[in-house]
């Protein structure tokens, strides 16, 4: 992403580094980003994380847990005031009194968690305090797909926008926003009123694309799906155009390129420079389960992005002198998440799909000094396994309570009543899964249901237990053991 920052944002990202640096002696702190796109699991995975390091989780494979050598962890006040806090106390009193799934990021928020431990190494107990914060930022992946505009004219950006608009999953989608594309006169002047209806039918159309039954993962600009703060601001108040010339002074065209540089310099570049660049690890959770249920598109339209979102990090190691000037991301945890949604045996199954996804961007960050690594995990495991017999057959089965209105061989569920799912199998080899998918067969649809989060379980002492997940000490092990040990 160097290329596409300018001098002035290199300098400000070098002085916020040496500042940060320089505090970090007194207090060391890491960056941990947390991101992947709408519904993927990202404020279940800070609060399972938050939650199982507070209370002393069940983590046999995190090592700094399992050795005894975490002494505490607590939640201490964030360093950037101006960034909103993550609500972790409302987020697990959703889980654990109401069990109901906290709403999704909206917005960028963080929150600072300090662990006091004893390191393995006689060497850093002398010379290290022990003590460490993690800033957890947890930050929508719709507004990282915006970062490749910053290497895009409104042109380009236009004409990527129409191309993909035709594309079989969403040629229906956006049918009336490109009906008032080809009725507008890209030289007429200047209409507020005209652009506001173009941006409206484009919005419409993105959201459109998030619905389940679509789940295209694509779709820049981030903050039409998610505007945060600049819900109505002119800065977001564009769309794309067909193709032109040069805009001409006063036209509609040059009030839309206008305003799409605007969203560049005032939404898309701050964001990186302010948050992404600032990262030391990063984790991107990925929803494969949900682009199954859609279709090949869907899963297609999935590896795009993926693609894109690692592409935006400034991945790499740092040596001595660069480190006090810049932040790299070293490590990089691709996480297919909602691992509970199907047996065990298909867990390695799924890693290896979401790898087949990510590999070209895996190959990429690998080439460039990142570590990086797929995991199929739940944050919070919403399910347990068991056995059912049908006829002769023995099958494995995922117990839980699935949401109401999830439907599950023509009943429908009130989200309260426990039942027991055959969610079959994921074939053992990923390019069995996508020939399917592509030749739309009838066994390529893919039906996963969805479950509500567990009542908790109490020892014979009545002592509530932490939050269980599948692998998710396996995450916190790769993301921070290292700086733990």
């Amino acid at each position: 992403m160097a290329s596409l920052t300018t001098f002035s944002d290199e300098a400000r990202i070098a002085l916020d580094t040496l500042t940060g640096r320089a505090a970090g002696i007194v207090s060391p702190s890491l960056r941990l980003g947390v991101t992947g796109l709408s519904r993927a699991g990202k404020t279940v995975f800070i609060t399972a994380f938050v939650h199982n390091l507070i209370h002393g989780g069940r983590l046999p494979m995190f090592d700094a847990q399992k050795s005894g050598r975490l002494t505490k962890a607590y939640l201490e006040h964030q360093p950037d005031d101006t960034v909103p806090r993550f609500q972790y106390e409302d987020h697990i009193a959703a889980l654990v009194d109401e069990r109901i799934w906290p709403e999704s990021t909206r917005a960028i928020s963080e929150l600072r968690l300090t662990v006091e431990f004893e390191s393995a190494s006689a060497w850093n107990r002398l010379f290290s305090r022990g003590k460490l914060s993690f800033d957890i930022v947890d930050y929508p992946g719709e507004w990282l797909l915006d970062l490749p505009l910053l290497g895009k004219s409104y042109a380009e950006f236009s004409a990527e926008a129409l191309e993909l608009a035709t594309l079989p999953a969403r040629a229906d989608l956006s049918a009336e926003w490109r009906a008032l594309t080809e009725g507008a006169d890209p030289d007429q002047p200047a209409d507020e009123m005209t652009a506001r209806r173009l941006f409206e039918a484009f919005s419409a159309y993105l959201k459109a694309c998030k619905a389940d039954h679509r789940a295209l993962s694509t779709l820049p600009p981030g903050r039409f799906l998610m505007p945060g703060d600049l819900d109505g601001s002119p800065a977001l108040t564009f769309a794309p155009l067909k193709p032109a010339g040069k805009a001409k002074n006063g036209s509609l065209h040059a009030m839309m390129e206008r305003r799409y540089e605007a969203y560049k310099t005032h939404v898309v570049r701050p964001f990186f420079r302010e948050h992404i660049a600032r990262l030391d690890r990063q984790i991107v959770l990925v929803d494969a389960m949900q682009a199954m249920n859609a279709g090949a598109e869907a899963v297609a339209d999935l590896e795009r992005s993926i693609t894109e979102i690692l592409s935006c990090f400034r991945q790499g190691r740092g040596n001595l002198l660069t480190g006090l000037f810049s932040h790299r991301i070293d490590r990089i945890l691709i996480a297919a998440t909602k691992a509970d949604h199907i047996h065990h045996e298909s867990h390695d199954r799924l890693q290896a799909i979401v790898r087949r996804l990510a590999d070209r961007a895996i190959a990429r960050a690998d080439f460039s000094g990142a570590a990086v690594d797929v995991l199929a995990m739940a944050a919070v495991r919403a399910t347990r396994e068991g056995t059912v017999k049908q006829g002769k057959e023995t099958l494995p089965v995922i117990i839980g309570t699935p949401l109401a209105g999830e439907t599950i061989g023509g009943e429908t569920f009130n989200g309260e009543a426990e039942t027991a799912v055959f969610p079959g199998d994921l074939p053992e080899k990923p390019g069995q899964l996508f020939q399917a998918m592509e030749q739309q067969s009838p066994e390529a649809p893919i039906r996963f249901v969805r479950f509500r989060p567990p009542r908790l379980e109490r020892t014979a002492e009545g002592v509530t237990l932490s939050l269980p997940h599948i692998r998710l000490d396996r995450a916190l092990q790769f993301l921070i053991g290292d700086h733990l040990a």
